[in-house]
């Protein structure tokens, strides 16, 4: 790998470094190692044997002995008192971006300046307002000798760890960005692997998803129809109802009324014989109109009171006499009774 990254790619390259630190010997990692374990050691012998080959981490301690008997990569353990390790008390929001607040601050804990260190920082624990990191620096100028001695000697470095006051290592990693090695094949299976695990789950979540997207939308559509056929069925209940109660009421109107030739027949029976008709009319609103001759029209009034058809009869208008009949002329105006069940019906021929 280069030494100069592009200019396009530091930014992911910090970032991916950023990520790389907080995420190592987090409670998150020790999970998913555990859980990794747990599932790889479900796999045949044979199959886990050539995904997952056992890769265990080659410590070499410095300084450097002569003969190095196991193959590399190698971890390079430098002892604690080539390097920097402090404890670093921090506000708790500090802890969204551990290298870049002390990087700003680092000259408080070192006397060196930024430029001269290569420094990673861990964050070890929380309270409600503080965090514990641990800041470990070293030298670059330092750095520098160690890993082109090493280059020199051939060795490849996977990283670049101090061990504790008991030799124990600490778990970070101060290898330079520029001279990371190449992954093994073990390594590279074992990313695939996890990473083909996270798109699979992800896939699934939104293929589930998306099949209970398009029940609820069928069922959103169902029930829209459902809804639909309701009010419909409703409207046309209400208006059957109206339609039957428009029609109930006209066929009690229609049968409260006497028919016309009833009433023609009781209108004979109560004008007499010297009068006779020659208009009559019957409106939808029951009001009867007729008009003719008669040589006692100022008697009709009376003889209509006796009709059972007919009821509050009235003069149109003044009685005029005819001239050429020598007979008075007549317009009366009278209602239809609502009751007439028993008004005279015309004979049967």
């Amino acid at each position: 790998m280069n030494r100069t990254l592009p200019s396009r790619l530091a930014p992911l390259y910090v970032l991916a470094n950023r990520v790389t630190a907080r995420w190592r010997g987090s409670l998150a990692q020790r999970l998913y190692q555990a859980w990794l374990a747990e599932l790889t050691a479900m796999l045949p012998a044979k199959l886990r044997a050539r995904l997952l080959p056992d890769v265990r981490r080659n410590f070499l301690p410095w300084p450097l002995a002569d003969a190095i008997a196991s193959e590399g990569p190698y971890v390079l353990l430098l002892p604690c008192d080539q390097v920097l390790v402090q404890q670093v008390t921090l506000p708790l929001a500090a802890t969204q971006d551990l290298n870049k607040v002390l990087g700003f601050e680092i000259d408080k804990y070192t006397p060196f300046p930024r430029e001269q260190l290569r420094y990673v920082a861990r964050l070890e624990s929380k309270s409600a307002s503080t965090a514990q990191v641990l800041l470990v620096a070293i030298l670059r100028e330092r750095l520098t000798v160690i890993t082109d001695h090493c280059k020199d000697r051939g060795l490849n470095l996977e990283a670049i760890d101090v061990g504790d006051e008991a030799g124990q290592p600490l778990g970070i990693d101060l290898l330079p960005d520029g001279i990371r090695p190449t992954r093994s094949r073990g390594v590279h299976a074992n990313r695939y692997l996890t990473l083909l695990c996270a798109v699979l789950a992800v896939t699934t979540m939104l293929f589930w998803l998306h099949a209970r997207e398009g029940m609820l939308d069928a069922m959103r559509s169902n029930l829209a129809q459902q809804h639909e056929q309701v009010e419909q069925l409703q409207r046309l209940r209400r208006e059957l109802t109206n339609t039957q109660g428009a029609a109930n009421y006209l066929a009690q109107h229609k049968a409260a009324r006497p028919t016309l030739s009833a009433v023609l027949v009781d209108l004979n029976q109560c004008l007499g014989d010297d009068s006779w008709v020659e208009q009559f009319e019957v409106n939808d609103s029951g009001v009867v109109s007729f008009s003719g001759q008669s040589t006692h029209a100022s008697a009709l009034i009376g003889r209509i009171k006796a009709c059972q058809t007919l009821d509050g009869a009235q003069f149109q208008g003044v009685i005029q006499p005819d001239p050429q009949t020598a007979k008075d002329r007549y317009s009366l105006q009278a209602h239809l009774r609502e009751d007439a069940s028993h008004a005279p019906q015309p004979k049967q021929p």
